[in-house]
């Protein structure tokens, strides 16, 4: 998985009827774009250190919001 700072990090929820979460990059570790990301959840605005797991997709800006 690699990711860029301005990616969209969505993790799909294991469990039916829970809503995924979705957070903004806000800073990766390594120049590859590589985890572990600092990520800025979109639910409550906390910021964490994120190491993705196979329900971890990356999503680019223009595919959630459009291109402008």
């Amino acid at each position: 998985m690699e990711a860029q700072v301005g990616d969209w990090v969505v993790v799909e929820s294991p469990h039916v009827g829970e809503p995924r979460r979705v957070g903004l990059v806000i800073r990766v570790e390594h120049a590859d774009g590589t985890p572990p990301y600092t990520v800025r959840w979109t639910e409550d605005d906390h910021e964490s250190l994120f190491l993705p797991g196979p329900e971890t997709h990356i999503e680019k800006p223009e595919a959630l919001f459009g291109s402008k």
